[in-house]
């Protein structure tokens, strides 16, 4: 059932779930399929979390706030957890190009094409580059592997910052990785974005959300936006339900889909937690922030096909540091063209630029810095594009802005952070329900747990736990009345 933002909610349920993200929406559909009863609160307008969108009427654009591009195993969670009609959606991206003035290449994102480019255009043995990939596939997530990305490049290319550039530069837009974090964290995202494309969901982000909706609402998941709740409710030390408006909401567990750092911090609050999980958890480091222009392509106006995704870049050499510059010397741009969204009865072309960014950058502006900030990315992302598409400034119709202050207002992510947490922020998501019976969360942890596939797989991750914890609480009130019984 869809809920009114004035309906009271007086039932209880076996699961409450806070924030509507992907993570939140599989863990709600496949908790409701297992015939739990579950309420999935939202306190934006609209489900998704930062997979999402947004109209402007000048124009007449539709335009996807999240990177355009996610693995192919999308394709099976959608299958498995959705429906066939979802994952039927889902098609691979034919080119995705690099433009630097490192090089120039134009791959379809496989392991076989990387594998090719590599040897050919980058002079490696193929010895080389199979043994890399061989390590990345051999990469166990609970290894005890203290070798970074940087480690990992040096091993196999020493001092080749372009062949670096070309293989890290893709996976920092797709999580925020950079060259100090753990080598596991890129192996594992790399393997997953490799094996075969980049892939999108035909249709468009709000298609795909509101097919997940009605899928949700088609198997009795009560639905509540506009919704923010105070804090998590606590008896006895375990987690028995929300406070929402000032009133009640009982449930048997609750699953946090907010920021790790929030839940912890503002719906739970630190007093209780033991000394040691906080200890763990001050130790968390927020991941990076974003920002992303908007480019609307006038209506009766088209643009060539460059690529769909384009990673165009006017410094020297590869640079964490200047990939989250406010220079913005480094940016993705997504081309949307009139098959993203087919159902249109015109054809519609966007561009949106997305570059990663540093909180502290922005967060202290004035309001006319903000302003003379937001300018200068804009007229940079213009300036860029023109020279991947000459004369595309004379065809857009709409131009606009967001940065991290714009992705911590509509999240609330701490900092803005558009990747949660770093790689340490896995274990304290994954222990919360230890620390606190009934508690769960599923936001973006530990980079291997961010992006569109990472989300929505670490939502059954979490359902599981639920489940489990659910039918242990069912048993043991069973044996009570036995008990009393007797």
């Amino acid at each position: 059932m869809l809920l009114k933002k004035k309906d009271i909610i007086e039932k209880s349920y076996d699961v409450i779930i806070v924030g509507s993200g992907l993570a939140g929406m599989t863990a709600a559909n496949k908790l409701a399929k297992n015939g739990r009863s579950v309420l999935l609160l939202e306190a934006h307008n609209k489900l998704g979390g930062f997979a999402t969108w947004f109209r402007r009427q000048q124009g007449d654009h539709t335009f996807d706030v999240s990177l355009h591009g996610f693995p192919v195993g999308m394709i099976k969670t959608c299958k498995k957890y959705w429906n066939r009609e979802i994952a039927a959606k889902i098609h691979q991206l034919p080119e995705v190009r690099f433009i630097n003035p490192q090089f120039e290449v134009s791959t379809t994102f496989t392991k076989e094409d990387f594998s090719k480019i590599l040897v050919e255009k980058f002079g490696q043995t193929t010895e080389t580059v199979k043994a890399f990939f061989d390590e990345l596939a051999n990469m166990n997530f609970y290894d005890d592997d203290r070798m970074t990305n940087g480690e990992l490049f040096q091993k196999f290319f020493p001092d080749r910052s372009d062949i670096t550039r070309f293989l890290l530069e893709p996976i920092v837009y797709a999580n925020g990785s950079n060259l100090e974090d753990p080598a596991i964290s890129y192996g594992i995202v790399f393997s997953n974005f490799m094996s075969k494309g980049v892939y999108i969901f035909q249709g468009g982000t709000d298609t795909m959300i509101n097919m997940m909706k009605e899928e949700l609402l088609s198997n009795n998941v009560d639905i509540k936006m506009h919704t923010k709740i105070e804090k998590v409710i606590l008896d006895k030390g375990r987690a028995i339900g929300v406070e929402v408006d000032g009133k009640p909401v009982y449930g048997n567990s609750v699953l946090s889909n907010a920021n790790l750092k929030t839940t912890i911090d503002k719906m739970v609050g630190r007093e209780n937690f033991s000394p040691d999980y906080m200890a763990e958890a001050d130790k968390v480091r927020l991941n990076t922030s974003s920002c992303q222009v908007y480019m609307g392509i006038k209506k009766g106006e088209s643009i060539p096909r460059v690529g769909d995704l384009v990673f165009y870049s006017e410094d020297k050499e590869f640079s964490t540091d200047l990939l989250l510059s406010p220079k913005v010397g480094s940016q993705t741009f997504s081309i949307y063209y009139p098959d993203t969204r087919p159902h249109l009865p015109d054809d519609h072309y966007a561009v949106v630029s997305s570059s990663n960014a540093r909180w502290e950058d922005w967060a202290n502006l004035s309001d006319e810095e903000y302003k003379n900030r937001k300018k200068e990315v804009i007229d940079r992302a213009l300036e860029c594009l023109e020279k991947v598409i000459p004369g595309v400034r004379e065809k857009i119709d709409y131009v606009d802005c967001a940065t991290p202050r714009t992705v911590k207002r509509y999240t609330h992510h701490e900092k803005g952070a558009s990747f949660g947490t770093k790689f340490e922020g896995l274990p304290v998501s994954q222990n919360l329900h230890k620390e606190i019976p009934g508690l769960f969360h599923a936001g973006s942890v530990g980079i291997i747990m961010s992006g569109w596939l990472g989300a929505a797989n670490y939502g059954v991750i979490q359902s599981h736990e639920i489940d489990n914890y659910i039918d242990k609480l069912n048993k043991d009130e069973s044996t009570n009345k036995d008990y009393h019984a007797n």
